[in-house]
């Protein structure tokens, strides 16, 4: 008789103060990768959250985060909302995020973002790439060196190039639509908005609502940037903290995420929250009800700002920038139907795109369980009678 060695089962004990996996099942995620190379500084997490849809399509953001807690938080929730952003917008896509670690001002070098090329390269297919804040053309054609898994290259490749005018176009369809519901009138003119930010969306943004007349206000952390906004579009300059508490009557982020939060919320005098920030609320559950209690109507961020996604997506099947902008249009009534079922349901605007989003992504991954001949076979002899038959 042998002898044997019984090992005895070792349990993982959680990671009390980030419970990565944890935090991973919470919001169904299927897959974090890590990507590490010192040597050309580059420090990048991808984040895919769903492929229900089809391949897992998001921006890769530079930020200099406080922390790689911070990092790995953002991406998580940035990812999610990806999903929820494809579902809602009817896209064959799941959804994925990344993000570097690094100062956009500082840090770029092309042996970063080839090597983070290589790194998706290596997803093959499961992750596609665009640009998002930090980010510029530039950068999107040093991915592209490596991997054909990018989008939003510039258009002299045969990309669609900056996604930002397309974004802004569907906010401002989305803020339309929120005025339609508010006030029963889409016009948009005389009404006193507030811009939080001065980036590309937000600048493309203050150029439709210059159109329409309105009383325009313009912050950002960077002051000068918020200057050369106001100069072309006649907008008033006001503090970073000072658009909290203005009175307004659409208040628009169109920075980074969390602004609607425990500290903010209270001070808020506006009618509509209409803006092309990714995740405004900080808590979605908590801060979509307690703004829905004091009347202020909430556009839904990744609804009203899919149209960098729809933009991106139009360029994998041959961009057309006629058509992209015409299916950003298109998020008015999505908008619209979004704001009759919260009203139905009698709950947040959130909770209402949410469950939308939420009953696409499980009616098709239903659908997606019939084998049909897309479906593959698992051994090379079933490749090979696949390429013959077709």
């Amino acid at each position: 008789m042998s002898d044997f060695i019984v090992i005895p089962e070792k349990k993982t004990e959680p990671d009390k103060q980030f419970p990565l996996f944890g935090e991973l099942a919470h919001h169904e995620h299927e897959q974090i990768v890590f990507c590490s190379r010192p040597d050309v500084g580059l420090k990048a997490i991808i984040a895919i959250h769903s492929t229900t849809l089809g391949p897992a399509l998001g921006g890769v953001r530079m930020w200099n985060y406080k922390s790689e807690k911070e990092a790995i938080t953002d991406v998580l929730r940035l990812s999610r909302g990806m999903t929820y952003k494809a579902a809602i917008s009817g896209l064959n896509l799941g959804g994925g995020k990344a993000v570097i670690i690094g100062d956009p001002h500082t840090d770029k070098t092309e042996p970063m973002f080839r090597a983070f090329g290589r790194f998706i390269d290596g997803l093959a297919g499961r992750y596609l790439t665009a640009e998002d804040v930090g980010m510029t053309e530039r950068e999107m054609e040093w991915i592209y060196s490596e991997t054909k898994y990018v989008t939003g290259i510039p258009k002299a490749m045969g990309g669609s190039g900056d996604p930002s005018p397309v974004t802004a176009y569907g906010v401002y369809m989305g803020m339309k639509a929120a005025a339609q519901k508010a006030w029963g009138s889409d016009s948009l003119e005389g009404k006193r908005i507030g811009i939080q930010g001065a980036g590309s969306v937000a600048t493309y943004l203050a150029r439709h609502l210059r159109n329409e007349n309105v009383k325009l206000y313009v912050t950002d952390i960077f002051d000068q940037k918020a200057r050369t906004l106001a100069r072309e579009t006649g907008a008033e300059v006001i503090g970073p903290d000072e658009i909290y508490t203005l009175n307004l009557d659409i208040l628009s982020p169109c920075a980074l995420g969390g602004v609607v939060n425990d500290d903010t919320i209270g001070h808020l005098s506006c009618d509509i929250i209409a803006g092309g920030a990714n995740n405004i609320l900080d808590d979605e559950k908590k801060h979509g009800s307690m703004l829905r209690d004091r009347g202020i109507l909430f556009a839904p961020d990744y609804v009203i700002n899919a149209g960098g996604i729809i933009n991106i997506a139009s360029e994998m099947e041959g961009y057309n920038e006629k058509l992209a902008m015409e299916k950003a249009s298109r998020i008015y009534d999505t908008t619209l139907r979004i704001f009759e079922f919260a009203d139905e349901h009698d709950i947040p605007t959130i909770e209402a795109s949410n469950r939308l989003a939420e009953e696409r992504i499980n009616n098709i991954g239903m659908v997606s369980n019939i084998y049909s001949s897309k479906s593959h076979f698992p051994h090379r002899k079933g490749e090979m009678y696949m390429r013959n038959r077709s």
